[in-house]
C-alpha cells in the first residue's frame, strides 16, 4: 500500500520507499486524565483494489495500549490520510482522520532537484507525528450495563449455525431449575414430568459446550446465562443424539476486572426456600469465580389412569395416584482462568451437586373382570434418592500470531452416583364388603446407580484468509455405567424379607467413542460453503454380576457427512440449506436386560441385541431482519430414521409369583423397528413493538410418521401437529417489568422413544408409550412481576414475583394401545405455585482495568463449543 506509483517522488537509485512515519500518543481518561490500559488502537488507510478500480479500505496497524496509556505505530506511509479509531472497555469510541501533512508531488520537467530536496528536508521534520493526549469519555451506555438488572442483549439472537436465548434476565423461572427455564425457550417443548424434546425428539444435554451427567431439575436457573440449541450439528460436533440435535446450557461466569457478586432468597407458596450467592475477583492475570445455590422442591401430582384389557378373561383397571416429592439439592461451581500470556490461556472448572428428595404416594386401583367388580386396591410408597454429581474440566488454548488461528486441548470429566430406597404396601380387598382377599404384598427395593464420563479432546481451527477456513479434532468419550437393583418380598412365613433374584439386577455397562473430523469453509461474495466429514467408532461391553453373563456391540467406523451452504440476498436477508448424518445408540436402560417391577402396570425390560439409529437431516433456514431489533425465521426441515429404536408391549407371566404363578401381565420393552420420518416448518418472529414490549413468537407445524415394520406388525401411526410459544417482556417506568409467556401443544404422536422410562428429566418417570398413541393438546401460561433497584455505587437490589401455570390449564393426557389392550391416562403436576424472591447485586470495578489478555480464551465455553 504505501508504495509510491511509478514517476512519484521518491526515485532515487535506491528505490527505498517512504515507509519511515512515525505516530505515537497517549490514551487516558477524560475525567481524570489517567492513562487507559489495554485500549485497541487501528489505524485504517486506503488502498487501490487493482479488480474495482477504486480506493478500499484496509487496516495499516492494530496495537493494544500500554499499561500507562501510550501506544507506537511505525513503518507508516508518509502520503496519504488515516482514519484512527480507538475503543476501550467502558469508553465511548474515538474516530478521528490523521495524517503527516505531506501531499505527494507532482512528478515531472517541473521538479526541479532543488524543490526535491528541500522537500525532503520537510518530510525529515515530520516524520515523527505525535498525536498527543486522546482523551476517552466514560460510556453511560457501558457502565449502566453492568450496575443495572435490566439487559441490553436480546432475547433471541441468530447464529452462524444456532440460535441463542439469552435467559440470563428470564424472570419468570427464577429460583427454579432449568427445567422450568426450557418452558420459555421457542422450539423446545416440555412436559409435565421436565422431560425436554427438540422437534420431537430427545436433544444432546451439553453444560458450557461439553457432555455432562447432571439432568436439567439439578441445575438452578439463577445460574443460566444463554440456552444455545444447534438444530442440525455440522459435522464438527458429537454424532450422538440421533435426530434432536444439541441443547447446550452455557453457565454465568463474570469476567469484570475488579470483584462483584450477589446474594439471592426466595421462598414459594409452599414454604420451600431457595438462596445463593456468587463472587468474582478479576485481577491482572488471574480471574476467579464462585458460586453456590441452595433449593428446596416441593412437588405435587394427581393421576388417573384407565386400562381396557382385551385378552380373555376380559377386564378393566381404574386407578388414581397422589404423590408428593419433596426434598433439596445444593450447587456448587467454581474456577479460574490463567492468562499465561497474550496467546496463551489455561482454565479449570469444577462443580459439586448433591440432593436428598422423599416420595410419597398413594394408589387405588380398581378391577373387573368381564364387567363384574373383582379386586379394590390400595397401593403406599414411600421412597428415598439421594445423589451426588461432580465435574471438572482443565483446558488450554494457544493462539498463534495470525488471527483465526489457534489450537485447543481439553479433559472434562463428570461423576454422578445416587442411592434409592423404598417401601411398597399393597392391600387387596374384594368389594362390596371389602373384605381382605390376600395378605398384604409389602415389597422393599434398594438400588444403587453411578456413572462416569471422561472425555479428552483437540481442535485445531486455521483461517488463512478471510475467504478459506480449516479446522479439525479428536475426541475420545469413555463411559461407565453401574447399576444394582435389588428386590425384597415380606415373607409370612419367615417373618422377614426374602431377596427375590428373578426380578433383581447387578449390571455394569461401558461405552467408548473414539472420533475425528475436520471442515472446510470458504466464502465468496454472495455464498458461504461449509463441507464437514466426521469419524465414530463405538465399543459396548456390558456385564451382568452374579449371573455368570456378559455381552459386548462393536460397531465399525462410521462416517457423518455434513454440508452447509448460506446465500446473502441482501446485507439483511439470508438463506441456508444444510445437511447432516446422525446416530443414536441404545441407552443404558434401554439396553438392560432385566425387569423393573416398581409399578405393577407398567413393567419394562430393556434389550441388549438392540441396534443405534441412523438419521439424515436436512433443513432449510431463511432469516430476514427486517428492521432494529427485530428478525424474523422460517425453518423447513425433514429428518428421517432408520433402525427406529421403539417401545414394544407383550404378554407374559408375571415376575411376581408370591399370588399367583400362573397369573401373566403386560411387559414394555424395546426393538429395532422399520423407520420413522417427520418434516416441517418453524416460525420465529422477534419484534420490539413499542418502546416499553419486546415480543417473540414461536409456531412449529409438523408430521410425525412411525413405521413399525415387522417388529409391530407393520403398524403406521401418522399425525400433523403443531405447538406455538409466546414470550412478552414488558419495561415500565420505576425499574418495573412484566414477563408474560405461554405455550400450547396441539394433539401429537406419542414419542417413539422416551428414553427408557427411566432417568427422564424430571422427578418422575414418563408414561408408558408404543408406537400406537397420541398426546392430547394441552397448554398453560406463566407470569412473573419484577421491580428493579439500582444506586449510582454500582450496587442494586430487584424483587420478583411469579407463578407457572397460573391459570391452572396445563393437564398432561395420553392414550396408547396395542393388540393386548388400551390405556387413557392424565395428569397434573404443580399448578399455580406463587415464588417470590430478591436478588441483591454489588460489585466495585474500574472499567480502565479491563485486559484484552486473550479475546477467544475470555469468551465462555459455550461460545466454543466443540463437538
Amino acid at each position: 500500500m504505501a508504495q509510491p506509483p511509478a514517476g512519484s517522488f521518491n526515485r532515487q537509485g535506491n528505490g527505498q520507499n517512504m515507509n519511515i512515519g512515525h505516530m505515537y500518543g497517549k490514551v487516558v481518561d477524560s475525567s481524570t486524565n489517567k492513562g487507559i490500559d489495554a485500549a485497541s488502537v487501528q489505524l485504517i488507510g486506503h488502498k487501490f483494489d487493482s479488480a474495482t478500480k477504486k480506493m478500499k479500505d484496509v487496516i495499516v496497524a492494530t496495537l493494544i495500549t500500554e499499561k500507562n496509556g501510550d501506544f507506537s505505530i511505525e513503518n507508516l506511509s508518509m502520503f496519504g490520510n488515516y482514519q484512527l479509531h480507538i475503543s476501550a472497555v467502558g469508553y465511548t469510541d474515538y474516530n478521528k482522520p490523521v495524517s503527516f501533512g505531506i501531499k505527494r508531488p507532482q512528478g515531472g520537467a517541473a521538479s526541479t532537484d532543488n524543490s526535491q530536496q528541500d522537500r525532503a528536508q520537510q518530510m525529515l521534520g515530520m516524520i515523527d507525528k505525535d498525536l498527543g493526549n486522546i482523551k476517552l469519555a466514560a460510556s453511560e451506555t457501558n457502565l449502566t450495563g453492568v450496575t443495572v438488572t435490566a439487559s441490553a442483549k436480546p432475547f433471541f439472537e441468530m447464529g452462524v449455525d444456532r440460535k441463542i436465548f439469552n435467559v440470563d434476565k428470564n424472570i419468570v423461572s427464577t429460583g427454579q431449575t432449568a427445567t422450568e427455564l426450557m418452558k420459555q425457550i421457542p422450539t423446545l417443548n416440555v412436559d409435565i414430568d421436565g422431560n425436554v424434546t427438540l422437534r420431537n425428539a430427545t436433544p444432546t444435554l451439553f453444560v458450557d459446550g461439553r457432555p455432562t451427567t447432571l439432568t436439567l431439575d439439578q441445575i438452578p436457573a439463577d445460574i443460566i446465562d444463554r440456552v444455545e440449541l444447534v438444530t442440525n450439528p455440522s459435522a464438527k460436533y458429537d454424532a450422538s443424539g440421533g435426530n434432536a440435535g444439541i441443547l447446550n446450557i452455557v453457565l454465568k461466569k463474570n469476567k469484570k476486572t475488579g470483584y462483584n457478586g450477589g446474594v439471592r432468597m426466595g421462598v414459594d407458596s409452599r414454604g420451600k426456600i431457595n438462596t445463593g450467592v456468587d463472587i468474582n475477583v478479576r485481577q491482572n492475570k488471574l480471574n476467579f469465580f464462585l458460586s453456590g445455590n441452595y433449593n428446596q422442591r416441593k412437588s405435587k401430582s394427581t393421576s388417573i389412569t384407565d386400562r381396557n384389557n382385551f385378552i380373555d378373561p376380559v377386564s378393566t383397571i381404574h386407578q388414581t395416584s397422589d404423590a408428593v416429592n419433596e426434598g433439596y439439592f445444593a450447587f456448587l461451581r467454581g474456577g479460574l482462568d490463567y492468562f499465561v500470556d497474550n496467546r496463551n490461556t489455561i482454565s479449570l472448572a469444577a462443580n459439586y451437586n448433591r440432593g436428598q428428595f422423599n416420595s410419597s404416594e398413594s394408589q387405588i386401583i380398581d378391577s373387573t373382570i368381564n364387567t363384574v367388580f373383582a379386586t379394590h386396591s390400595d397401593r403406599y410408597t414411600n421412597s428415598k434418592r439421594n445423589f451426588k454429581n461432580f465435574g471438572g474440566m482443565l483446558s488450554f488454548r494457544h493462539n498463534f500470531t495470525e488471527n483465526g488461528h489457534d489450537i485447543t486441548a481439553d479433559i472434562n470429566y463428570n461423576s454422578s452416583t445416587n442411592n434409592n430406597a423404598g417401601n411398597y404396601t399393597t392391600n387387596y380387598l374384594t368389594p362390596p364388603s371389602y373384605s381382605i382377599k390376600y395378605p398384604s404384598l409389602l415389597q422393599q427395593t434398594n438400588g444403587f446407580g453411578s456413572n462416569k464420563f471422561l472425555t479428552i479432546q483437540s481442535d485445531y481451527e486455521n483461517q488463512f484468509n478471510d475467504k478459506n477456513k480449516i479446522e479439525a479434532g479428536v475426541r475420545t468419550a469413555i463411559r461407565n455405567f453401574e447399576n444394582l437393583n435389588d428386590q425384597y418380598f415380606y415373607d409370612y412365613s419367615t417373618d422377614e424379607y426374602a431377596l427375590l433374584p428373578s426380578i433383581s439386577s447387578k449390571y455394569k455397562f461401558t461405552d467408548q467413542v473414539y472420533a475425528a473430523y475436520t471442515t472446510y469453509s470458504l466464502k465468496t461474495k454472495k455464498i458461504n460453503y461449509q463441507l464437514g466429514l466426521r469419524l465414530e467408532s463405538s465399543n459396548y461391553d456390558g456385564n451382568l454380576i452374579g449371573k455368570d453373563s456378559a455381552f459386548s456391540v462393536k460397531y465399525p467406523v462410521s462416517l457423518f457427512p455434513s454440508a452447509f451452504i448460506t446465500y446473502k440476498l441482501t446485507e439483511k436477508q439470508d438463506f441456508q440449506v444444510n445437511y447432516s448424518r446422525r446416530i443414536n445408540r441404545p441407552n443404558f436402560f434401554q439396553l438392560l436386560p432385566f425387569i423393573d417391577n416398581s409399578d405393577p402396570l407398567n413393567i419394562s425390560i430393556g434389550n441388549p441385541d438392540l441396534k443405534p439409529e441412523f438419521t439424515n437431516s436436512f433443513e432449510l433456514n431463511y432469516n430476514y431482519a427486517y428492521k432494529k431489533g427485530a428478525n424474523f425465521l422460517v425453518s423447513a426441515y425433514y429428518k428421517r430414521t432408520n433402525n427406529l429404536i421403539t417401545n414394544f408391549i407383550y404378554r407374559n407371566i408375571n415376575p411376581d409369583t408370591t399370588i399367583n404363578k400362573n397369573d401373566s401381565v403386560y411387559y414394555t420393552t424395546f426393538v429395532n423397528a422399520d423407520n420413522s420420518r417427520s418434516f416441517g416448518m418453524e416460525f420465529t418472529n422477534k419484534i420490539t413493538l413499542a418502546k416499553i414490549w419486546d415480543l417473540t413468537v414461536n409456531v412449529n407445524v409438523f408430521n410425525s410418521k412411525i413405521n413399525g415394520g415387522d417388529a409391530q406388525s407393520n403398524i403406521t401411526n401418522e399425525k400433523w401437529s403443531w405447538f406455538a410459544k409466546i414470550n412478552n417482556n414488558f419495561k415500565l417506568p420505576k425499574g418495573f417489568s412484566i414477563q408474560l409467556s405461554g405455550d400450547y401443544q396441539a394433539r401429537t404422536v406419542l414419542p417413539a422413544n422416551s428414553g427408557g422410562g427411566r432417568g427422564g428429566g424430571g422427578f418422575f418417570g414418563g408414561s408408558i408409550t408404543s408406537a400406537q398413541g397420541y398426546l392430547d393438546p394441552r397448554y398453560s401460561f406463566d407470569v412473573a412481576v419484577k421491580k428493579d433497584w439500582t444506586w449510582k455505587n454500582g450496587k442494586s437490589l430487584s424483587l420478583t414475583l411469579s407463578m407457572n401455570d397460573f391459570l391452572r390449564t396445563q393437564v398432561y393426557k395420553t392414550y396408547s394401545e396395542s393388540d393386548y389392550f388400551n390405556q387413557y391416562s392424565e395428569r397434573r403436576r404443580d399448578p399455580q405455585v406463587l415464588r417470590f424472591n430478591l436478588n441483591y447485586r454489588f460489585g466495585k470495578f474500574d472499567a480502565s482495568l479491563f485486559k484484552r489478555k486473550n479475546t477467544k480464551a475470555d469468551n465462555s465455553g459455550g461460545n466454543d463449543m466443540i463437538q
